[in-house]
């Protein structure tokens, strides 16, 4: 486990620190004047055993750390059912805590957490070890650990009361620091789980607690970007940029910065104005109120074929063009185009998806889009002019040059009728649909 340093392991010493100690119970030892205060629980709590009491106070009152833990764990193995077993354990645990012993301090937290699982700072460090845990196979079940852990930490947090003794000032602390914990972890878990909306909702409240922490930052523009609806993508970019400006790192920025001008120019329809972003996002912890990043609306199909009738004629658009704006068109841009196309030879080459010579005149569906082809779906039912002789006989699944005459179309599923049809002499030719897709 990695060593875990927390200041709010520190808060916990001087909060203590500031505790009454609890009353001395007839016959037991006097702490002796000039002592550091004693870290016992609240008033509330009463050691009637003078030797339970000593024991306590003789463990707590170690100023070295490895001889608390002895002192604490001694006490524990005595009184193990003792009404200071809950602050026992807490204070071993930051005592595990200032000797590095990483894996005894998260095993004492979670005893902390049996007695009570309400424990603000055992909630905490559970939460972030779990988090710093996650790597290898069994990475998704430490975030998802974490996750649990910290949702819980935030539900006790509504309802948790300042211990006596403790300032308000430390309290406010102590709740601030595990607070930003709790939302970091629990976002990371929802993010993994690709929880995206969830995700959002903790790593925004975690960026507003801490704004300078670039994980948490680009992380909330990740989920902001993969949570949908479309109007979260703006404040994504937005927190994107913003990360790129923390980064310290030249080219950690610079890649940052590189994958927003790609989402921004997907969202706003090119990178003009994505500038502009990393400006405002370097000179503010969130979005200006008046912040907005207008979204392109790419034109309909109809709007597509509308303008393809104006700037291209007819007769040089491709079987793909035609095909769109008699499928997609208005009525008076599909009846143009089949006004020029309708009774008239056409040569061109298209793949066979089926044929059929079984009759007088071979018969065969081909697909002339690049779209149909791939989908091997026919846009074209073509009646030749004769039977074609077997050693002309094309094979399915080839391309094959042809003429022939357009007599009727269906605009969806779109096909065109064609009679007439004539082999073409076999030479080199682009591809059938070459360059050409279907309007999305």
């Amino acid at each position: 486990m990695k060593k875990i340093a927390f200041a709010m392991l520190l808060i916990a010493v001087s909060a203590v620190a500031q505790t009454a100690p609890a009353p001395v119970p007839q016959g037991a030892a006097p702490v002796p004047q000039g002592a550091a205060p004693v870290p016992v629980a609240p008033q509330k709590k009463e050691i009637k055993d003078p030797a339970e009491y000593n024991a306590y106070v003789g463990a707590v009152q170690q100023s070295d750390a490895a001889a608390k833990v002895s002192g604490l764990e001694a006490f524990l193995t005595q009184y193990p059912n003792s009404v200071m077993k809950e602050d026992a354990l807490e204070l071993l645990m930051i005592a595990y805590q200032q000797t590095n012993n990483s894996a005894k301090m998260f095993d004492t937290a979670q005893k902390v957490l049996q007695a009570n699982p309400c424990n603000i700072r055992a909630l905490a460090l559970v939460a972030y070890s779990k988090q710093a845990m996650a790597t290898g196979p069994n990475a998704q079940q430490s975030l998802t650990e974490a996750g649990q852990t910290s949702e819980k930490g935030l539900q006790c947090l509504q309802t948790a009361s300042k211990p006596e003794g403790t300032s308000d000032a430390d309290w406010q602390k102590l709740k601030s620091q595990t607070t930003g914990i709790f939302n970091n972890a629990a976002g990371m878990s929802a993010y993994s789980a690709k929880d995206y909306g969830k995700a959002e909702q903790f790593l925004r409240a975690a960026v507003e607690g801490d704004p300078t922490d670039l994980t948490k930052v680009y992380y909330l523009g990740l989920a902001d970007l993969a949570a949908g609806p479309a109007e979260n993508d703006a404040e994504g970019l937005f927190y994107i940029a913003r990360a790129s400006s923390l980064q310290k790192d030249a080219a950690g920025k610079a890649k940052i910065a590189q994958f927003g001008k790609s989402k921004y120019t997907k969202y706003h329809g090119s990178d003009d104005g994505w500038n502009d972003v990393l400006a405002k996002a370097a000179a503010s912890p969130t979005p200006p109120a008046d912040f907005a990043i207008a979204k392109y609306v790419p034109p309909t199909p109809a709007q597509q074929a509308a303008e393809l009738v104006k700037s291209k004629k007819v007769e040089e658009m491709s079987f793909a063009e035609w095909q769109m704006v008699l499928s997609e068109g208005t009525p008076e841009d599909a009846e143009k185009v089949w006004t020029a196309l309708k009774g008239k030879p056409l040569q061109m080459v298209a793949h066979i998806i089926s044929l059929d010579a079984s009759g007088k005149a071979t018969k065969l569906t081909l697909a002339g889009s690049s779209d149909d082809i791939d989908a091997k779906r026919a846009d074209i039912d073509l009646t030749m002019a004769a039977a074609i002789p077997k050693k002309d006989m094309p094979k399915e699944d080839t391309d094959f040059q042809f003429e022939g005459t357009p007599v009727s179309y269906t605009a969806k599923p779109f096909v065109m009728t064609m009679n007439d049809g004539a082999l073409l002499v076999q030479k080199a030719a682009p591809k059938p649909g070459a360059g050409h897709k279907k309007a999305q």
